[in-house]
């Protein structure tokens, strides 16, 4: 069974830094496309960034992250992270990482198309 674990959530000040993580213990992440949504209550899922496999290590960005964000692979540690810097109360939401292996890239996909999907990290702005 193959689950995606997201970590590294927590409540910071604006203009502060975060990084989240999502590991597997089954799915190597360096090997397919992998990406991080987020969710504000009452909103829909969002695509913050993703980057594809080996094969297509393209990234794409949401507009209102670009340039603040970065997304990167560990293959060492078998990782997907995510570093937030300058981060702004809009950035608020629960942080969801996502792979599949049977694409290439999952630019202009949904969360919910993409075949493993983690439970979330909260993170919060203020």
């Amino acid at each position: 069974h193959v689950q995606l674990v997201e970590s590294g959530g927590g409540s910071v000040q604006a203009g502060q830094t975060l990084s989240l993580s999502c590991t597997s213990s089954m799915l190597t992440i360096s090997r397919y496309c992998v990406a991080w949504f987020r969710q504000v209550l009452g909103e829909e899922r969002e695509l913050v960034v993703a980057i594809g496999g080996d094969s297509d290590g393209r990234t794409n960005y949401a507009d209102s992250v670009k340039g603040r964000f970065t997304i990167s692979k560990d293959n060492a540690k078998n990782t997907l992270n995510l570093q937030m810097n300058s981060l702004r109360p809009e950035d608020t939401g629960v942080y969801y990482c996502a792979a599949d292996p049977g694409l290439i890239s999952c630019s202009g996909r949904s969360f919910d198309t993409l075949r493993y999907r983690g439970q979330g990290t909260q993170v919060t702005v203020s």
